[in-house]
């Protein structure tokens, strides 16, 4: 029976390092600007482990960064919101995890991509706080949706922006209810992904660093937070979205086309 240390020392210790530096880097990004650290880790993860690795090591790495991330914005998370868009995101996580090994998608990315891109005209380059009128009930459907995605391509994190924005949130409150939520539907992603057999040793142990990473990144991205005010904010957002947006735009047409 392999000991702890045998499946520590079974990847390579630059992969490991690796991780642990990309999750810092992307969190601390990803705190300051409303999210997307997952998203923003796809194509580095997909480089350094495999494409069909990264969705499953990156949303147990982000998992696994939630609890600290929920902790340092406890009293600003909005649960009465949370409790239309978890039941339902629950179930289309499982879905997906499902479906996971059987669904291209390329063309998926490449839509969200056009959407990511899109709000940056939308919000007229961050002179407009809100663009259209998102109750809360709306985050039931939004939630199985987005769940549903995520779980397939490893990260979509950027794509709710607009509707956390359009609900009311501004800045602390936003990242808090959208780390919430994502934590529970975090679990069930690394439940599915564990119960139909895609989470593997070596893959838990990629996950293990790239979390670490990422709590060092919420941590330090906090400071840079507190500092910003909330139209700032919402132009980190803006900027974050679009850069987003254009990359899975050129990555996934180019898959798409070859």
């Amino acid at each position: 029976m392999a000991t702890i240390l045998d499946l520590i020392s079974s990847p390579p210790l630059w992969h490991l390092v690796s991780l642990f530096v990309l999750g810092v880097m992307a969190f601390v990004i990803s705190t300051i600007s409303g999210g997307g650290g997952a998203l923003l880790l796809i194509p580095a993860v997909s480089w350094l482990t495999g494409a069909p690795s990264a969705p499953p090591i990156i949303n147990l790495g982000t998992f696994l960064s939630r609890p600290s991330r929920m902790l340092l914005f406890w009293h600003d998370i909005d649960w009465r919101l949370s409790k239309y868009y978890v039941p339902s995101a629950i179930a289309g996580a499982w879905l997906s995890g499902l479906l996971f090994s059987r669904l291209n998608a390329s063309w998926i990315q490449l839509v969200v991509g056009i959407f990511l891109v899109s709000t940056l005209f939308q919000y007229k380059f961050g002179k407009v706080d809100k663009t259209f009128y998102m109750p809360k009930l709306g985050f039931a459907p939004l939630g199985f949706l987005v769940a549903f995605i995520s779980t397939l391509v490893g990260g979509l994190g950027p794509v709710l922006n607009p509707f956390y924005m359009n609900s009311g949130l501004k800045k602390e409150d936003l990242i808090a209810t959208k780390t919430a939520n994502s934590f529970f539907v975090g679990i069930a992603q690394i439940g599915s992904y564990t119960f139909f057999g895609v989470l593997t040793t070596q893959l838990w142990v990629y996950g293990l660093a790239l979390g670490i990473g990422a709590i060092v990144g919420n941590i330090i991205g906090k400071r840079f937070l507190a500092g910003m005010s909330i139209h700032q904010f919402r132009i980190a957002l803006l900027v974050l979205m679009s850069v987003s947006g254009m990359l899975m735009i050129v990555k996934n047409l180019d898959l798409i086309l070859t």
